[in-house]
């Protein structure tokens, strides 16, 4: 019976855990995620408590007085499987009101998150319960949709991590790593959200402080040459994280929706605040010589290098143990090709006209969100967003609920294949996103993922299906801090 029982149990173990582990023990203690407790015994339904609320913490030796998920930052790690139904209980202990948008899964209209279109806003107090299926392995993050650039530039993030145990990855040591930043001042107060006036919401504001997991430069120790797999989320609210590894290779495995088509293997990481990316790396180094993976500078929008320095986000510190030598990764996923055959073209313009009154206002096709009328799109029905950047500015473009293929002028794929929720565009270039909006009706937001310029106007919905559109109550930077 106990050999059935210690068999059953092993077979029901992903394929990762079954993998043989070459990571010294304690290897990310420097950088691990908190993860909140499941109290629900289903083992199909994940079932947690979420609040948001005010909390000191500890960053770069100063006490930060941040806005945090269940007090700490970023906020837990939910951890699920795919098709588990995750419950979650959201209070909210701040006194501005908020909610929880579930970046890129695929949900009810009911649980996006955004104030006035899917729910009300959450106010001090009160409570709201997120209910839904988890339909796709990746990993996805949560946030704010009420004042989200002063929501998540203040500590509102987490990261969600949906795992397919029969995803043939075959990789033991794995990380979960968000990417964030914040600002404060030399006695740890937040800086105001509206720093820097219409100027600063033009250029997209970056906290000075660079952050893994909530930590300066954490460490992580790893044996030479053995892989790890690290699943990379940047909830940054305009800061880009251009990511070298002194030149060493990560082999990138997948993206937004899941894993790609195949591997692909780059020397410099681009991930654009709301993109996620599945990589290997096989960090190769001496013991007593630290490897430094590094953000480096990439011109996004005037001011976004000048001036500027290269930062240091974590640190590799190696065992004197012998290198591996890493197996190619040969990890692939069937993913059909796509065809603009019979798709509705979607003219998407977006722009920035000169100042008025020495304001200055982003523009989705000659409007700001607050004066737009949503697209259209009926159940089922195909789409070829055409999304052309008359802007000096890079737009990470995000599409709530629905996943996109990207192609070419020709309509053909741009490989590898991959879904993608969130691409970047940048500055005077077009993009194309073919996308079918599916079974589930109701208003979709579409923004850029520079939290400031979606608050500056570059924001729109898109009506799925028949029904009565709804105002969104997206306010501008006037969150005060606490």
């Amino acid at each position: 019976m106990l050999v059935r029982i210690a068999l059953a149990l092993c077979l029901a173990l992903p394929v990762a855990a079954r993998a043989q582990s070459f990571a010294p023990e304690g290897w990310a203690d420097g950088v691990r995620l908190a993860e909140p407790a499941d109290r629900n015994p289903d083992p199909k339904i994940v079932e947690i408590d979420l609040v948001a609320k005010l909390a000191d913490l500890q960053i770069d030796g100063k006490t930060v007085r941040a806005w945090t998920y269940n007090g700490g930052l970023p906020g837990p790690l939910i951890k699920t499987r795919v098709g588990d139904r995750l419950i979650v209980h959201f209070k909210n202990e701040l006194d501005e009101p908020t909610t929880v948008h579930w970046h890129g899964v695929r949900v009810p209209i009911e649980m996006d998150g955004v104030p006035e279109i899917s729910q009300p806003e959450v106010r001090k107090g009160e409570s709201f319960t997120y209910d839904f299926v988890v339909r796709d392995a990746g990993l996805y993050w949560y946030h704010p949709h009420v004042m989200s650039a002063a929501q998540v530039g203040y500590g509102l993030y987490g990261a969600l991590l949906v795992e397919d145990p029969s995803d043939g990855v075959g990789v033991a040591d794995q990380l979960t790593l968000v990417l964030s930043d914040i600002g404060f001042d030399a006695k740890g107060k937040l800086e105001p959200a509206d720093s820097g006036g219409s100027a600063g919401m033009v250029f997209g504001r970056e906290g000075d402080y660079v952050l893994a997991n909530g930590r300066r430069r954490p460490v992580i120790r790893a044996r030479p040459g053995a892989p790890q797999r690290w699943r990379i989320v940047n909830t940054a609210k305009s800061r880009f994280f251009y990511l070298d590894l002194d030149g060493q290779e990560f082999t990138v495995i997948g993206s937004d929706g899941g894993l790609s088509e195949k591997p692909v293997k780059t020397d410099i990481l681009l991930i654009t605040p709301g993109e996620r990316v599945d990589v290997i790396v096989a960090p190769k180094g001496k013991a007593g010589v630290p490897l430094a993976m590094r953000a480096m500078l990439y011109n996004r929008g005037y001011g976004s290098v000048e001036y500027r320095a290269v930062e240091d986000v974590l640190t590799i510190e190696f065992t004197k143990e012998p290198p591996i030598v890493a197996k190619p990764v040969t990890v692939s996923r069937a993913i059909a090709a796509p065809s603009i055959d019979g798709a509705t073209p979607v003219d998407v313009v977006l722009s920035l006209p000169p100042m008025k009154n020495n304001k200055s206002e982003f523009q989705v096709n000659g409007v700001p969100f607050w004066n737009a009328k949503p697209y259209q799109a009926r159940l089922g029905e195909k789409q070829l967003w055409i999304v052309k950047n008359e802007s000096d500015w890079d737009h990470p473009f995000h599409l709530h609920g629905f996943f996109f293929q990207v192609v070419d002028e020709k309509g053909n794929a741009v490989g590898p294949l991959a879904w993608k929720d969130t691409v970047n565009v940048p500055m005077k270039t077009t993009v194309r996103l073919l996308v079918t909006f599916d079974e589930r009706p109701g208003q979709w937001m579409f923004h850029c993922h520079i939290l400031d310029h979606a608050d500056g106007g570059l924001m729109g919905t898109v009506m799925v299906g028949d029904g009565a559109p709804k105002a969104h109550t997206h306010k501008q930077q006037q969150q005060r801090q606490q």
